[in-house]
């Protein structure tokens, strides 16, 4: 069953019917729960319905100078709901941290069709278990988030990209070890493959005479082409066969190694690796005893979709 709701109440309604016959929803179309529900510039935060796109919510925050400061691939096709229940983050993650960050209230359908929320509207709140959290990653297994409340920050006044080619890995490794012991401040660190060739990219942001300083910095260390940050949505256009990994970022280049042979994007400063190749041998287990039960506890008939890695 796929579920197409026009508001928050009849999505409810829909689950609640689903409840009760024991119908298992396949899926759920939230595209039409869009709005932006409040939005106070000078609070620098924002409340919006799940379905609306997250290029859509960052163009309406640019407006006041302010951001979300998130940068997952194709966000012109990738709702805040997408967002929230996949985990995404981009190259910026390394200095902005991800999504769990920056979310502070939450309104979620659970598979009953009962409405919960959790946290609130304000920065400051510390009351009660942090749901928000739970429902981050947990691809719509344990309830339907259509509601979310994000601290903002203000739009950098500048942001430089630069970017250096390398003919091997241990070269890649140095350089961006250098990168890391200067005193600049990169908020991305990547390398990528996916032109034929080993890339390192970093970028600098915030005010523009700090950003002046640490792009010297970068440069004196051999980085001196401009740069984009265009390859993360090239690798992502084909999210088939895209597989992840993550390691001790010391390790990174060492995990690179293993499957060079593939394209992929890695984050240096995370140790998150995206890759197309064979599937590596996992280096950490699942907790899928804790999943399955938070899954019984949260959906017990087992109506929203089952938890895929």
């Amino acid at each position: 069953m796929t579920l197409n709701p026009n508001s928050i109440q009849e999505l409810s309604q829909m689950l609640k019917n689903a409840h009760d016959l024991g119908a298992k929803v396949e899926s759920c179309q939230i595209e039409k729960i869009n709005a932006v529900v409040d939005y106070t510039p000078e609070d620098m935060t924002a409340t919006v319905e799940a379905g609306i796109r997250l290029a859509d919510f960052q163009g309406h925050l640019r407006s006041h100078g302010q951001w979300l400061p998130i940068d997952p691939p194709n966000a012109d096709r990738l709702s805040v709901g997408e967002l929230l229940a996949g985990n995404w983050s981009g190259p910026r993650r390394y200095g902005y941290g991800p999504i769990r960050d920056y979310l502070i209230g939450i309104k979620v359908a659970m598979a009953d069709g009962t409405i919960i929320k959790a946290g609130g509207k304000v920065v400051k709140n510390v009351a009660g278990y942090d749901l928000c959290k739970l429902f981050i990653g947990s691809k719509g297994t344990l309830g339907i988030i259509v509601e979310a409340t994000f601290k903002l920050r203000p739009l950098p006044e500048d942001e430089v990209v630069l970017e250096k080619s390398f003919d091997s890995l241990d070269e890649l490794g140095k350089s961006a070890e250098a990168i890391l012991n200067s005193a600049a401040e990169p908020v991305v660190l990547d390398a990528h493959n996916l032109a034929g060739k080993l890339t390192v990219v970093t970028s600098f942001a915030g005010i523009r005479e700090d950003v002046g300083y640490q792009t010297n910095v970068a440069r004196d260390l051999g980085f001196a082409e401009a740069g984009s940050l265009n390859y993360n949505d090239e690798f992502w256009i084909n999210r088939s066969g895209i597989k992840k990994a993550s390691v001790l970022p010391s390790e990174t280049v060492n995990l690179i190694r293993t499957i060079a042979a593939g394209q992929f994007v890695a984050r240096l400063g995370n140790g998150i690796i995206y890759y197309k190749g064979a599937e590596l041998q996992k280096m950490v287990e699942m907790p899928v005893e804790l999943m399955r039960r938070l899954k019984h506890a949260y959906d017990p008939k087992g109506i929203l979709p089952d938890y895929r890695v």
